[in-house]
């Protein structure tokens, strides 16, 4: 494992837990891990390891974006992830506020359903 990935793997697993990380990995086959090794160096070791914002900021602006381009699945694993960023409920709200001024209502409208649900799961696991 490449220094890069390393910083990766130790930026996703304090922003998704060692759970989900864990799981991703013993699914991983031949097949997506050159994907696997992308996003963990591009996002994981290059964007969220940065040191110019905070965790709960990039966590706020990839709620947003996810929201507004409509990743629905990626959404809500990134609201379970504000456990470990840092982000309120209220900040995911204030991101989704500005999906729907920025990416549209309906956008916002479902992103709003997926993080109630999801906060409400995660309000019921503790």
């Amino acid at each position: 494992m490449s220094e890069l990935t390393e910083t990766g793997m130790t930026t996703r697993r304090r922003v998704l837990g060692d759970a989900h990380v864990d799981r991703a990995e013993a699914a991983k086959t031949d097949f997506d891990l050159p994907f696997q090794t992308l996003i963990t160096d591009a996002a994981w070791a290059h964007v969220w390891s940065r040191d110019t914002i905070s965790l709960r900021e990039r966590s706020m602006l990839t709620i947003a974006l996810l929201a507004g381009l409509g990743n629905d699945h990626e959404l809500a694993m990134h609201v379970r992830a504000t456990r470990n960023t840092g982000a309120s409920a209220e900040d995911i709200t204030e991101a989704l506020l500005h999906v729907a001024i920025y990416a549209g209502v309906p956008r916002a409208n479902h992103a709003i359903k997926i993080a109630k649900e999801t906060l409400a799961e995660m309000e019921a696991e503790g």
